[in-house]
């Protein structure tokens, strides 16, 4: 497989810019791996494919309001910084992309905030636009994440071309996000209302939790066609013995293991025993995943309609083949089905 067999046409106006009016009435496209059936239905029909013992794998991640924005001292120009992650809690180093990159350079001071109450000093270039920022505050360390919190902007991603606004803080976050660390949103877990979880729930289907902190590496554009070159960003993964044990169970009870998104499909694969069961796992994974692949543990998946070319729609066509993806992709824009992270779901069974 290579780069290429990853390029289509999506019409701009597809890229969805806001989230569907109610979490469940977004659009679901359900596709049948086995015989090649395609469904249009709405989210909240998704309950009609799982019975008693089903279990739905739920990525609890939390996003953090990852975006800053701040002046440079003496020019005062305005400098964007994204929050990547925190690299030591005592002396505030954070890793960070800043925009415009050219600007920044190690020694240089940040202002942030109308009071200027937070400043961060350049200490080190990552990348050509990643920085090590080393924030200088006044407070406990607890005051300091407040801070960061207040004057943070929801993170949403580029491609959507308005500023955040205040409804962006509760939508792009799942109703069961638990631990703060991610930097985009496990977009899948978007569809879920607090009323469909608990319609499922009621008709005895299982929850499972794991959390895997989304970075930005998911939305990395692959650069080489031979995608085994391809190297992902690391990303922190947790699953807990409670969260196996469900999975395993449903397996062994022949039920359904459905995976909601990518970032749980990869959590799951980065954790498979030579059993073909589901360990435990604390720490980070750079799993990629692209067809021919063959997995382990969920025989079902929930997931967004992906950007051309990018690692997220690789895995899809993994899970369902590389023919039917693409047949189903030139379905979804004949049928104006909305991309990316604000947009439809697909149920792959």
């Amino acid at each position: 497989m290579k780069l290429s067999n990853f390029s289509f046409e999506l019409p701009k106006e597809l890229l969805a810019e806001y989230p569907a009016e109610n979490r469940d009435e977004s659009k679901l496209m359900v596709v049948h791996r086995e015989s090649g059936k395609i469904e249009h239905k709405l989210f909240k029909d998704l309950i009609d494919y799982f019975d008693e013992g089903d279990v739905m794998a739920l990525n609890n991640t939390k996003v953090f309001p990852a975006r800053l924005f701040g002046n440079k001292e003496k020019t005062g120009a305005r400098i964007e910084v994204f929050l990547l992650r925190e690299l030591n809690e005592e002396q505030r180093l954070w890793d960070v992309l800043v925009d415009p990159a050219r600007k920044i350079r190690i020694g240089n001071k940040l202002y942030f905030g109308e009071d200027e109450s937070l400043v961060a000093e350049v200490i080190d270039n990552t990348t050509s636009r990643g920085r090590t920022l080393r924030f200088l505050f006044d407070g406990s360390y607890l005051d300091f994440r407040r801070k960061l919190k207040e004057l943070g902007e929801t993170p949403l991603p580029k491609y959507i071309k308005r500023d955040a606004e205040p409804e962006d803080e509760q939508r792009y976050q799942t109703i069961y996000a638990k631990h703060e660390g991610a930097v985009a949103a496990p977009t899948a877990g978007l569809h879920f209302s607090k009323h469909l979880l608990k319609r499922l729930e009621i008709k005895g289907i299982n929850y499972a939790e794991l959390t895997l902190h989304v970075g930005l590496g998911t939305f990395n554009p692959v650069e080489v066609e031979d995608l085994s070159k391809h190297k992902m960003d690391s990303e922190e993964l947790v699953i807990d013995e409670k969260a196996t044990e469900i999975i395993n169970n449903a397996k062994s009870n022949k039920k359904r293991v459905c995976a909601v998104g990518t970032t749980v499909m990869r959590g799951l694969e980065s954790a498979v025993s030579s059993e073909r069961t589901l360990n435990t796992f604390e720490g980070w994974t750079n799993k990629f995943i692209f067809p021919p692949y063959e997995f382990s543990i969920a025989d079902s998946m929930v997931t967004n309609f992906h950007l051309p070319k990018s690692t997220l729609l690789m895995m899809v066509s993994a899970f369902m083949g590389h023919d039917l993806m693409k047949k189903a992709y030139k379905q979804a824009i004949l049928e104006q089905y909305r991309f990316y992270s604000y947009g439809d779901a697909m149920l792959i069974l």
